[in-house]
């Protein structure tokens, strides 16, 4: 995982939403838009940008994209936070 791109993902409100809209699982391209109030190319720039990140997983259905989130990802990023920010032990 490349770690730029995965703070550069969740740099911005509208990415953070639709991760979280993920949790409860998978969902086309069009079920996620109807969430928000954005332009078709902005809503694609926005999951582009979280599949570079590696933070969701596209497959084809038919027609559609669905999107799932990709929780070992997500977990990647959460253990590094809980690394970087926790409280250092103390030195015995």
């Amino acid at each position: 995982m490349a770690w730029d791109d995965a703070f550069k993902a969740l740099s911005d409100p509208t990415r953070r939403a639709i991760l979280r809209l993920l949790r409860d699982g998978e969902q086309s391209a069009g079920d996620i838009a109807r969430h928000f109030k954005t332009s078709p190319p902005a809503m694609s720039h926005h999951l582009t940008v979280l599949k570079q990140a590696d933070l969701v997983e596209a497959n084809r259905s038919g027609q559609q994209i669905v999107y799932s989130l990709n929780t070992s990802a997500v977990q990647d990023v959460v253990t590094y936070f809980l690394d970087t920010f926790s409280p250092s032990k103390p030195h015995e």
